[in-house]
């Protein structure tokens, strides 16, 4: 089974992003840049298609050179070999040309299943998956909180607003997945050591015949302020003489939570 994972770097989630006051872009020189922690499930769900039907793990992202790092990662995890599609002038692209370029270099070679995060922690569209694979010409599915497989096909458990469902969906598709879908393997001293000698192919846009993608120059959407959102106000704290219960609900009914 030939499985393609999308990882990205991105800035370490768990620090206070800051934002460019020109440009509104998230500032990533500000803070360690790390593997997107959503995509380390998705590399892990990955490997137990391969674990279970044979095959190999590619790993593909979009970024700076300094993105090797997140592909390493990956390929510490088990991944078999991995592409970085780099370029300065894809600097500020939008989710469709990120879309564009993912979708360019995975198509140069067969592929079964494609696995990607529901979305980056640094963005947030949520919409590259589905964009990735109108691109492709394969069915998405997505918020998968389960995934396995027979060889042939893929019975995929969703995560939806009422609960969950389970699908079946024929191969070649993509398959975007969220937390609860695996526990992600640490990195073996063994699997970061051989990393260092798994095949890393670099690529530009036009060497994927993508001539006039455009990065940020061309991207459909522009941020054109950003305002702070209003802090939180204080809660009232009730102290329960008998009554506590009661005034909660009051308090509630008030708010027209109940």
């Amino acid at each position: 089974m030939n499985v393609v994972v999308c990882v990205k770097l991105v800035p370490d989630p768990d620090s206070v992003g800051q934002l460019d006051a020109t440009t509104h872009r998230l500032r990533r020189d500000l803070a360690e840049p790390v593997l997107d922690p959503g995509d380390e499930f998705g590399v892990e769900a990955g490997l137990r298609l391969v674990e279970a039907h044979g095959g190999e793990v590619r790993v593909v992202s979009m970024g700076p050179e300094r993105a090797l790092d997140a592909i390493r990662k990956a390929l510490a995890m088990g991944a078999a070999r991995g592409v970085l599609v780099t370029d300065d002038g894809l600097g500020g692209s939008d989710a469709l040309t990120t879309a564009k370029v993912l979708a360019a270099a995975i198509g140069r070679e067969p592929f079964d299943v494609v696995i990607t995060a529901t979305e980056s922690t640094d963005g947030y569209t949520g919409i590259v998956p589905q964009a990735l694979a109108e691109l492709l010409g394969v069915p998405a599915v997505t918020f998968a909180s389960g995934v396995v497989s027979d060889g042939t096909a893929l019975t995929v458990t969703r995560q939806t607003e009422s609960g969950s469902e389970t699908i079946l969906a024929g191969l070649p598709c993509v398959v975007s997945v969220t937390a609860g879908v695996n526990e992600p393997r640490y990195p073996s001293l063994r699997g970061i050591m051989g990393a260092k000698s798994k095949p890393m192919d670099r690529c530009t846009p036009v060497e994927l015949g993508l001539e006039a993608v455009g990065g940020g120059a061309a991207a459909g959407q522009t941020v054109v302020s950003v305002t702070a959102a209003d802090e939180r106000r204080a809660g009232e704290v009730v102290t329960d003489d008998g009554d506590g219960a009661h005034r909660i609900v009051l308090l509630l009914a008030g708010a027209r939570v109940i």
